[in-house]
């Protein structure tokens, strides 16, 4: 199993083959980081292409479903590789009131294989839930999503508890959702916004110090 094959089979979003491919690439006693670089140059590919619109949303849950496959086999073997660096941390969640994750769910998909280490809440989640992840892990992002107009405010909330606790200096907000824009999102208290899940890797790059 070449590398090559790997980067092919996450842009041809191959859900159902990746992780044999990945199991085959280990047991042939290849890197799990350069697997997993390989694999993140399949979703970079993704993530042009999207950018291009010669791929859209469907291709987009699909190719983060197939890095979820990958990373099932890859997490354990990279968990204990002496190799892993100290990763950037990073808080994603829908905010309380919101159920909707299929924005969440992709950049997760893509900022694993972008190298992060993520706490994943999941949907209506609030802000002392936040907080507390905050404090158990020392993450320096925060990740918020809102579909729902009504459910803005709530960013807003999150970013007064921080200031209470006394961690806001040291994390960054970055927010996304239908509703919001770069202004709304700076008078609720975020630092940035992104428009959508390719848009927001690059924009934690850019908060983490990466680009």
């Amino acid at each position: 199993m070449d590398f090559k094959k790997l980067t092919e089979l996450v842009i041809e979003l191959e859900v159902d083959e990746i992780a044999d491919a990945v199991k085959q690439a280990l047991d042939e006693g290849k890197d799990a980081f350069d697997i997993l670089n390989s694999l993140t140059k399949g979703m970079d590919e993704v993530g042009r292409r999207y950018e291009e619109k010669e791929y859209y949303l469907t291709e987009l849950v699909l190719a983060g479903e197939t890095m979820k496959e990958a990373f099932s086999i890859l997490k354990p073997v990279l968990a204990v590789s002496d190799k892993s660096e100290e990763k950037v941390k990073i808080i994603l969640a829908t905010v309380k009131g919101d159920n909707h994750d299929i924005g969440k769910n992709i950049l997760g998909s893509l900022l694993l294989g972008s190298g992060f280490e993520l706490y994943d809440l999941g949907m209506d989640v609030d802000e002392n839930a936040i907080i507390e992840k905050v404090k158990e892990t020392g993450a320096t992002i925060i990740a918020l999503s809102t579909l729902l107009t009504m459910t803005v405010e709530h960013i807003k909330i999150v970013h007064e508890s921080l200031v209470a606790e006394g961690l806001r200096n040291k994390v960054k907000i970055i927010v996304g959702g239908a509703p919001l824009n770069m202004e709304l999102a700076k008078r609720l208290g975020a630092d940035d916004f992104a428009d959508d899940a390719v848009d927001g890797v690059k924009h934690i790059k850019r908060l983490a110090g990466m680009l």
